[in-house]
């Protein structure tokens, strides 16, 4: 049986119905994972398929530290969702990741505008969508969470692909509206778990903005309401779009990149101040933390870790090409990224920075995230797909059913879970 994460008393997953097949749903069969792709980014002939292939069998187990055990057998929140935006469709979507269907979609902003691109999921089960336009918003995973706010009996909210209007949505937690040309970042903080509601409270999100050269902030909201706690001004970032990219640490820290990897920040939640250190010096696009707290810049195939003591680069070249995509760290050693290249998703060896595996995709993904059950998915750039990736069997399944996908981030909130949550 898969891993279930609990993580509330409340029961969201009885009102969530599975299915053996998603629509649009293909699969491609084991690629060979000790050679490289073709050039052309080829891949072997996909067939329709049981999308639930090795479900069954988990990848490995990995629990929520301090999560109580005093709650389990109650039902409860998984994190058996990813959450990707559809960024030319103003919208998120969200897919189940054991079945891969979708089972809601949802504008990000009241003008159904936006141009989402990242997406954050909290201990709680719930998203943070950020809009490059400007504007952060909170989306319920659990029905039994929204809240009555049309004057129309019952919740009206998205099924499948379907997307309602703003207003009359009603899974929509909260908008923030922030005045910034450029509003990428979004990163979880962990919460506080309530041993009497069994379900993690004061939850916060971190978010970052610019609007030009020297115009950076940092933003601290809370995450029941929405509301901007601390704002962080980051002068010393002067390209016009600000940090790229962001994710926290066990103790909470926001950790952010600047464009191109040329510098790496960090912002301590406790008082607020942050740090700045120039980065490895190749051309850098996504960012990770790993399970020990060490950042991870990566870039077209290549990858470059942090030594938050020694304060030193270690640095994967890239093979070349457009210095793009994502990356994520599994908690059990490997970075997964997608080498642009030639379409090919790597495993890379998070002590010792070598290749270990290569898994041919259909075509280059953007953004890599880890579910819960061990698959490594891949996002299309701007396109319909995104790849379910078994990383034993190298298996890949395709959900086809995306509006201009663009998402690198913790779209299925195992980034934060692994990070851990800090002491006291």
């Amino acid at each position: 049986m898969g891993f279930a994460l609990i993580l509330g008393c409340a029961g969201g997953g009885a009102s969530e119905g599975r299915a053996d097949e998603g629509p649009g749903l293909t699969t491609l069969g084991p690629s060979d994972t000790s050679t490289e792709g073709n050039d052309d980014g080829s891949s072997t002939d996909s067939a329709s398929a049981d999308s639930n292939g090795d479900e069954g069998e988990a990848k490995f187990d990995l629990s929520i530290p301090d999560a109580p055990h005093s709650c389990g057998g109650t039902g409860g929140d998984t994190l058996s969702n990813i959450w990707i935006a559809n960024s030319s469709q103003n919208s998120v979507s969200k897919i189940d990741t054991q079945t891969m269907i979708e089972q809601g979609r949802y504008y990000v902003r009241p003008d159904h505008g936006g141009n989402p691109s990242r997406t954050s999921v909290s201990l709680s089960a719930n998203v943070a969508i950020a809009s490059r336009a400007g504007g952060v918003s909170k989306i319920y995973h659990n029905i039994d969470n929204c809240v009555e706010s049309n004057g129309m009996p019952g919740i009206q909210t998205s099924s499948g692909a379907e997307l309602l209007p703003w207003g009359q949505e009603e899974c929509v937690a909260w908008h923030t509206p922030l005045a910034y040309s450029s509003n990428r970042p979004v990163a979880w903080a962990q919460g506080t778990w309530d041993e009497t509601t069994c379900s993690w409270v004061n939850e916060k999100l971190w978010t970052s903005g610019a609007n030009g050269a020297g115009t950076t902030q940092v933003l601290l909201l809370d995450g029941d309401t929405g509301l901007v706690e601390q704002t962080v001004a980051i002068p010393e970032v002067q390209n016009g779009i600000g940090l790229y990219g962001g994710a926290v640490d066990g103790d909470g820290h926001f950790w952010g990149i600047e464009t191109g990897g040329a510098r790496l920040i960090r912002v301590d939640r406790n008082d607020f101040t942050y740090q700045i250190w120039n980065g490895p010096g190749v051309a850098s696009y996504g960012m990770a933390l790993d399970s020990v707290g060490r950042p991870w810049f990566c870039a077209g195939g290549g990858a470059s870790r942090f030594d938050p003591q020694l304060q030193t680069w270690q640095t994967l070249p890239s093979p070349g090409g457009n210095q793009w995509g994502g990356c994520m760290t599994d908690g059990e050693g490997t970075l997964w990224h997608s080498r642009q290249l030639d379409a090919m998703l790597v495993g890379i060896d998070t002590e010792t920075l070598q290749v270990t595996k290569q898994i041919q995709l259909p075509a280059y993904a953007h953004g890599i995230s880890i579910d819960f059950d061990g698959y490594v998915w891949a996002v299309g750039f701007a396109s319909t797909d995104a790849y379910r990736v078994d990383p034993d069997t190298a298996t890949v399944d395709t959900f086809s059913n995306l509006v201009g996908a663009y998402t690198y981030s913790d779209m299925t909130g195992f980034a934060l879970s692994s990070a851990g949550v800090p002491n006291g």
